[in-house]
């Protein structure tokens, strides 16, 4: 049985966990989306801890546990910069990973989906990003992970049926 692996993967969220921890959901190309555990990575002196903040693309060593799978190594591939600069680039970024946390599957392989919220991500972090970015993410999303799309295709239309598909409110909604 494998101990430990190394994947690659978009960090979609991270809450506080314990006192210096933090649980990260994390998208591999590999291994689908994954909750792993990043242990004392809240303490000043972590060698882990700029590695592993929300949107960056990352380069991991997980072990495997009885319980959460824990992050031994953990290093920035990249960390869009750029995107990071604009707060409207930042709010998008934020609604990709929540769509792609809330409409994946735990454990499921989806490369497509990886390579999706990748070069979005990419394109977002360019100077010049698409207008449409938005409505041809979520589309493409929708598609392929076989939901189908809604009759009409506009941006509410959309934002309502993925809503009603994730039978929650986005939080996201709220700020893009």
């Amino acid at each position: 049985m494998i101990r430990s692996y190394k994947t690659f993967g978009i960090v979609l969220n991270q809450r506080n966990y314990s006192e210096a921890d933090r649980l990260l959901t994390i998208f591999t190309k590999t291994y689908g989306r994954l909750s792993l555990l990043a242990k004392s990575v809240r303490k000043p002196s972590s060698r882990k801890r700029g590695h592993l903040e929300l949107f960056s693309l990352v380069k991991i060593m997980v072990i495997k546990t009885k319980g959460l799978d824990l992050i031994s190594e953990a290093e920035a591939v990249n960390n869009f910069s750029h995107l990071r600069q604009n707060l409207n680039r930042i709010r998008i970024a934020y609604l990709f990973c929540e769509l792609v946390n809330q409409l994946t599957a735990e454990n499921q392989e989806n490369e497509s989906v990886y390579d999706l919220l990748l070069n979005s991500l990419i394109q977002l972090n360019s100077p010049v990003a698409s207008r449409d970015l938005i409505i041809s993410f979520e589309k493409k999303l929708l598609e392929l992970l076989g939901f189908g799309l809604p009759t009409k295709l506009d941006r509410t239309s959309l934002e309502n049926y993925i809503s009603g598909i994730t039978e929650k409110p986005l939080h996201s909604k709220k700020i893009v």
